[in-house]
């Protein structure tokens, strides 16, 4: 029969030795609190998850230190530290996101055609179709990742294959590319 370790014991076998064991002990017995008390300030299941692992991917990356001092602290309330924090932090970034598009809403014309129809329109008439054609396949697929998917540099470099650096350059050269066609 195998004996139970504390939290503090779990956390500096984390800690000190990247236990891979003791951290999966650790996830068990806390995450299941942990997310019931999140999902109670807040109503998104989605962030509540992501908060969850974040909190726990902190303590496996280091970022995150458990210091016992005695008594004064217990890995539980130090766990609901780090993952209020997160909470807060994942809800003020939603709120500023969407804080900025209902400003950029509220400044867009509603007659004036959105960049999307102005694309197609142009597919349409030809011009752009034709521009596009001459790209390059490489060029066109960085459009595709990030004009039409509308993927981040990032992520279009994970989905591509290739640095971030590489996305951006070959975005700027597929526009001064269409730029010169069309005009």
């Amino acid at each position: 029969m195998s004996e139970t370790r504390t939290d503090g014991e779990l956390l500096r076998a984390v800690a000190a030795d990247g236990d891979r064991r003791a951290f999966e002990e650790l996830y068990r017995r806390h995450a299941p609190w942990l997310t019931a008390r999140l999902r109670g300030r807040c109503a998104d299941p989605g962030v509540v998850d992501d908060v969850v692992q974040e909190t726990f991917l902190a303590i496996w990356r280091g970022k995150a230190r458990f210091r016992e001092q005695g008594h004064c602290e217990d890995a539980a309330g130090w766990l609901w530290r780090i993952a209020s924090r997160r909470l807060i932090d994942a809800l003020r970034g939603d709120g500023a996101r969407g804080r900025l598009r209902q400003a950029l809403a509220r400044l867009r014309h509603r007659d004036e055609a959105s960049a999307e129809e102005r694309v197609l329109a142009g597919v349409e008439h030809g011009d752009l179709a034709g521009a596009l054609v001459r790209l390059s396949p490489e060029l066109r697929a960085v459009l595709q990742a990030t004009v039409i998917d509308g993927l981040t540099t990032r992520e279009a470099a994970v989905l591509l294959g290739i640095p971030p650096g590489t996305v951006k350059t070959r975005a700027m050269r597929a526009r001064k590319q269409l730029r010169e066609a069309l005009a």
